[in-house]
């Protein structure tokens, strides 16, 4: 047991010096018929000097390929399977037996996210249970992993201005035992944050360069901060929320952001490599929001992939790759 503790530390201190842009991962995600094998796809993936993902589901093949790495990967359950880990204890423990336990120490699993934007919803009410179980399974087999879940910004009911975040009537019950729950465990909220349906939802008062963070948009206040880009303001208003619960030491993780390249008249390539470069220098650069100042904040880039299973239009176009991995547009990792 020492030596596998030994193990475990050597391995931990690696990743903390591994290379790459601060703060800054992608979304590997895997709704395509024509997408390269996952060794060829981590392979990409160091040679760019990538060293976070977020998969939505534990996929095998996908968690063999990363082993001896050094990428750390957010894992998520399906949302599927909500209701029979919030259920049953047992349940979650054969998933973290089948789903994490074969990979230590060679894999650094940095969080388990219980579901994907499903608050508010029918399946909401499962997340709390869920991410309980799978944090006492986790304890259980020893393993300090955090246990969070995902959510949109449909959880707010006001976003604007950002210190007027707050969570919406429908998502309020279940995002208050959410929050304790991460406040208590001192774990992050995954946050999918998208400047783009923002812009797209309201062009007539959101100014495409204020969402691109082009720089030229004239500041928007919100006393005593001040915002140059969506970006920031939609985080903050987040983390306005999260204060009026009690959650004001929760930290916030960027879960998915990202820009896409055809199915509307602003999802252009040069729209998307504006945003995402962009996004890569504001982040990596540690100046964080207004309202959490000095702060990077962690943030996975969606997505790898043009990914053909989605639905016709927009959601077939995010990825920096087309399945042949070459390259859709030039991010500056």
């Amino acid at each position: 047991m020492e030596q596998f503790h030994a193990i475990v530390f050597v391995i931990s201190f690696l990743w903390s010096i591994h290379p790459g842009a601060r703060g800054i991962g992608i979304n590997y995600g895997l709704l395509g018929d024509n997408l390269p094998v996952p060794a060829d796809v981590i392979s990409e993936l160091k040679a760019r000097g990538i060293s976070k993902i977020r998969v939505f589901e534990p996929r095998p093949d996908v968690l063999a390929a990363l082993k001896g790495s050094e990428i750390s990967v957010i894992v998520g359950t399906r949302n599927e399977d909500l209701q029979a880990l919030a259920s049953d204890l047992s349940m979650a423990v054969s998933w973290v037996e089948t789903n994490v336990l074969p990979y230590q120490p060679w894999v650094h699993i940095s969080c388990i996210s219980a579901g994907n934007e499903v608050i508010p919803g029918e399946l909401a009410a499962y997340v709390p249970g869920a991410m309980q179980n799978l944090d006492s399974a986790l304890t259980a087999a020893n393993l300090a992993i955090p246990v969070s879940t995902a959510v949109s910004m449909s959880v707010l009911a006001a976003s604007y201005p950002p210190s007027q975040g707050v969570f919406s009537a429908e998502a309020s019950p279940v995002m208050a035992q959410v929050v304790a729950f991460l406040a208590c465990k001192n774990s992050p909220l995954l946050l999918n944050v998208y400047p783009y349906f923002a812009y797209v939802g309201d062009p007539v008062n959101v100014p495409l360069d204020y969402a691109l963070f082009e720089g030229t948009a004239s500041p928007v206040p919100d006393y005593p901060f001040i915002y140059y880009n969506l970006f920031d303001a939609m985080v903050d208003a987040a983390y306005a929320a999260l204060e009026k619960v009690g959650g004001a030491s929760v930290e916030i993780i960027a879960a998915e952001t990202g820009w896409p390249t055809d199915g509307s008249s602003v999802a252009t390539i040069s729209n998307a490599q504006i945003y995402v470069n962009n996004l890569i220098q504001h982040v990596s650069s540690g100046v964080g929001t207004p309202r959490r100042p000095g702060k990077v904040i962690d943030t996975y880039i969606f997505a790898m992939f043009n990914e053909d299973l989605k639905p016709a239009g927009v959601e077939q176009h995010w990825g920096l790759y087309y399945p042949n991995l070459i390259e859709v547009y030039h991010a500056n990792f």
